[in-house]
């Protein structure tokens, strides 16, 4: 924290003069004013390639077998028409520039660069097209009553444009910006573009661009939409805002223009028959649909880019030109001259501008809006963009609604009610935006680059791939069904259905109505067998599955995945031996990506059932979330699953000296990077999540279950503290080398259970005493702390290169032991070392990882895997210094019991969950490759 509220300056992040107070009679924001603290680029500036990680020869070595059975796994995964979870071969354009990304949570996301390019196209489970819509673009014609014109594409230069599109495509555009004058702002889930005197050196635009994530609002967050603001702003679909400012001495006739191409990113507006028509003009919002027949079996996307028209400002849309292919119909040159001559669409004949698109050539659509600008006067425009995608297909055949659909129905012409709402309501989305964000932005005591890279780093939340549904259980074609008997009969006994089907004149749409309620309920009995947590909610509000690559952020489905049993064999990659998708009492690595929910544990790197942080961690968020919200019927739902998971990690404590062991293999998150025996990492979360089973129990009253994980927290805490060797806690409690490593995340048990309000598992001067190691050593000797915490060093100060992942910087692991200091009151300390991560991630003299916050980079400035969630953790930092309050029931004295009354049911339930033992003997390469490991450890 600062004391005097003064901090010195941090590159890349701009302080702004406090946002003018909201007009409480207009109930807006001034959209043309910064917040007081964002994350700024110049336009200008070159964004560069992206070094991805190498092994080391060593790692080769270690990682062969492994590499040979993932390139087997790859090639039957594609076969079956699937997508592997883990895919080295499969490379990304991987470049820095990134900006604010588009859209709500869970409907798809468009990824956007500082430099206003629509790129990184998410609107598909498991796909991403990385390359930019270079016809997306807004632009701005101007012209004064002196003679003086400037036209240009509101992007810095010209970009690599197809070949031929000279002659009648975009590049015959005027690409004239040179972005000298220019900056980008981003505030999540916000940014700004300041054309400060470009094009016209008498005019300031100023863009705003606007997502609806919003605190504890589970509608609007939803909607795929975003606003634009020449003075507008929109949260629901994408809306732009921009304010024009005219201090010049002439009038200016000021057009802006904004294109849209009928393209879902890569080569999909080639393949044809695709078309757009104009959209109902509704309480001034004038727009256009894009309607996307996609490809590969995946469902239809219809785009929809509206403004309004209000008083001194005229909307005009050209529904329909060719950005590609034949040069005799109405082409992208003949759009942009038209805008250019006449300052609008007027004068277009509508019924020679609407047609579909044909195969090899590419369509898109446009709208414009004209103003007149009086010497110092200002003016505002709005544009939104909006999709709808209803459907999330998977491979597996089962289809789910998105989110959004709970309020726009299943239909793919809510884009148009989507662009048109976020025009008219996103303002008032801005100021829960603002209201939220407001206080921490205007603490002085943070330093500057915080805020803005706690706000920023949760670009993730619609950026990462998210999944959210509107809750109802998934629908299968009738191929699906198999031999089952059912009827459509809408008259057998439901003739008051039948007639108020008729009376709505949309009989296919009742039909299909029809069809989904039989299935629903044919399918009710499936849906009792997955992870789909809904049936744990005991009449609370269904707010749909919330579905992450790596995870879901709703506790209640991973509790009832720990009460499945699903036996069908997987083959493990780390060994090439079969295992059990899921076993019953084991926490899942994730739910599952080709058929979420059903078939969970896509990653099969390794047999997770047999992983020592899973379970535990399971348990400690289960605890977190329920005394951060005091929701105790959350509580009683998952008491059970928290009890079978804890139970079923008994068998992992080989020696009954209450404490779990490592297997000598990477049997956690750190899945090339072994532990043995008893483990920092491990060890800790275990002792803390027997705390807080034993606290969870005493929430929901059941008084053996408090005394029994008491018991054994204590006599587990007791094991724990062997791994104390006078200023740290050792890796793991082996007798070689490896096990001296300075792990940076040896304290994660610790932070769990302080930031959970629960009695600290370590002694104070014990945890500060590794806290100051770990900054020393993992922070400080590696580039200054200008990379965050290594995750393992020597005690030599050198770094520990025995594993990939040792000489790696994990972002989310730094944030959290920052949070870990802040804690224990090194609060400086704590910022220095999240500082690291501002710096390499987000400075624009770092590694260009603005918005794309990878999972690692290694100690060569490689990173590993792009927009990963884990540096969300970054919030633990905001959890530590708000000490927010928490709904616990007072514990009191817990008497010593050696033989509570549950202990021998809870050893018999233990009993049951344990895995069969494995007697298969070990290949000669398996004996070669661990003499070979060993050696290189010792």
């Amino acid at each position: 924290m600062i004391e005097n509220g003064v901090s010195e300056e941090t590159k890349g992040v701009s302080r702004n003069r406090l946002p003018a107070q909201m007009n409480d009679d207009l109930g807006k924001v001034d959209p043309g004013q910064l917040p007081a603290l964002t994350l700024e680029h110049k336009l200008s500036h070159v964004g560069h390639d992206l070094p991805a990680f190498r092994l080391t020869w060593r790692e080769t070595l270690q990682l062969a077998g492994i590499g040979f059975r993932l390139g087997r796994h790859i090639l039957e995964e594609t076969s079956n028409g699937r997508i592997a979870v883990i895919d080295p071969m499969k490379k990304r354009i991987a470049k820095s520039g990134q900006g604010v990304p588009l859209g709500g949570i869970g409907a798809g996301s468009i990824g956007r660069s500082y430099k206003g390019d629509f790129q990184r196209w998410q609107l598909f489970p498991g796909s991403c097209e990385d390359k930019p819509v270079l016809a997306n673009q807004f632009s701005a014609f101007i012209s004064r009553k002196d003679g003086r014109k400037c036209s240009t594409v509101l992007h810095p230069g010209k970009p690599d444009l197809p070949k031929g599109s000279d002659i009648s495509g975009i590049g015959s555009w005027d690409w004239n910006m040179s972005g000298q004058n220019s900056t980008y702002h981003a505030l999540y889930p916000r940014a700004w573009t300041v054309y400060d005197g470009e094009p016209d050196p008498d005019l300031k635009i100023v863009c705003r661009q606007i997502s609806p994530i919003i605190p504890h609002n589970y509608q609007q967050s939803s909607y795929p939409v975003a606003v634009f603001t020449f003075t507008l702003y929109s949260i629901s679909n994408l809306v732009r805002n921009f304010q024009v400012t005219n201090s010049g001495n002439t009038a200016a006739d000021v057009t802006l223009l904004f294109t849209w191409a009928n393209s879902i990113g890569g080569k999909s507006e080639l393949t044809g028959y695709h078309s757009n028509s104009s959209m109902i003009e509704k309480d001034g919002v004038h727009g256009v649909l894009l309607h996307h027949r996609t490809a590969d079996g995946q469902p239809p996307v219809t785009f929809a880019i509206a403004a309004q028209e209000k008083e001194d400002i005229h909307i005009s849309e050209c529904p329909y030109f060719v950005i590609s292919g034949s040069s005799d119909e109405f082409t992208a040159k003949d759009m942009w001259n038209s805008v250019k001559e006449h300052g609008s669409f007027d004068h277009l004949d509508p019924i020679k501008t609407s047609m579909c698109s044909r195969p090899g050539s590419s369509i898109g659509a446009a709208i414009a809006a004209s103003v007149n600008l009086a010497p110092n006067t200002t003016q505002s425009v709005s544009f939104s963009l909006a999709w709808a995608c209803p459907e999330v297909k998977f491979s597996s055949g089962k289809t789910y609604h998105r989110r959004y659909t709970k309020f726009y129905g299943t239909d793919v012409e809510a884009a148009a009610s989507l662009a048109h709402d976020a025009i008219l309501e996103h303002t008032s989305w801005e100021m829960q935006i603002e209201e939220w964000q407001s206080p921490i932005l205007q603490d002085e005591r943070l330093p500057a680059w915080y805020p803005v890279t706690l706000f920023n780093e949760l670009y993730y939340l619609n950026a990462g791939g998210t999944i959210w549904t509107d809750g109802l259980p998934p629908i299968q074609s009738l191929t699906a069904i198999g031999g089952k008997k059912f009827s459509l009969d809408m008259l057998n006994g439901e003739s008051d259905d039948f007639n108020e089907m008729v009376s709505k004149n949309n009989t296919a749409s009742d039909i299909l109505n029809r069809m989904a309620s039989i299935l629903e309920r044919m399918h009710a009995s499936i849906a009792s067998n997955s992870a789909i947590g809904t049936a744990l909610l005991q009449g609370e509000e269904n707010i749909g599955q919330f579905l992450y690559l790596e995870g879901i952020d709703v506790q209640r489905d991973f509790a009832a995945a720990v009460m499945m049993h699903d036996p069908e064999k997987l083959r493990i990659l780390h060994d090439g031996k079969w295992a059990a998708r899921k076993v019953l009492g084991a926490v899942p690595h994730d739910l599952g990506l080709y058929d979420p929910w059903f078939k969970v544990n896509a990653y099969t790197l390794y047999n997770t059932d047999r992983w020592k942080d899973l379970n535990p961690k399971f348990v400690l968020q289960v605890y977190r979330d329920v005394v951060a919200t005091g929701d105790k019927s959350f509580a009683r739902a998952v008491w059970p699953s928290v009890y079978m998971a804890m139970a079923y990690m008994e068998q992992f404590d080989k020696d009954k000296d209450g404490m779990i062991e490592n297997e000598d293999f990477p049997d956690q998150t750190y899945d090339v990077w072994s532990m043995a025996g008893i483990s920092a990492y491990c060890g800790g979360l275990w002792v803390a999540a027997l705390q807080a089973a034993s606290a969870l129990a005493r929430e929901v009253g059941d008084k053996a279950s408090e005394k029994l994980f008491w018991n054994k927290y204590e006599k587990a805490k007791s094991v724990y503290s062997k791994l104390w060797n006078g200023s740290y806690f050792n890796y793991d409690d082996g007798d070689n080398k490896m096990s001296t490593s300075i792990q940076a995340d040896q304290l994660a048990g610790h932070w769990y259970a302080k930031a959970c309000g629960l009695v600290q598992i370590v002694d104070k001067d014990k945890a500060q005493s590794a806290l100051e190691k770990i900054y020393s050593f993992n922070v400080m000797k590696f580039k200054d702390g200008k990379r965050g915490a290594m995750n393992g060093m020597w005690p030599d100060g050198t770094v520990d290169m025995s594993a990939m992942q040792s000489r790696e910087i994990w972002p989310g692991v730094t944030y959290a032991l920052a949070a870990t200091m802040i804690q224990e009151g090194m609060i400086e300390k704590g910022f220095k070392t999240a500082e690291g991560i501002y710096h390499a991630a987000w400075s624009p003299e770092g590694l260009g990882y603005s918005f794309q916050t990878p999972e690692a980079w290694n100690n060569d400035d490689e990173y590993r895997s792009l927009c990963y969630m884990r540096p969300l953790a970054i919030w633990a930092m905001q959890w530590a210094l708000t000490t927010p309050k928490l709904h616990q029931t007072p514990q009191k004295d817990i008497p010593h019991d050696s033989f509570p009354k549950n202990q021998f049911s809870y050893a018999r339930i233990a009993k049951l969950l344990q895995l069969p033992e494995d007697e298969s003997s070990k290949s000669f390469v398996r004996v070669v490759y661990e003499i070979i490991r060993n050696r290189f450890r010792s």
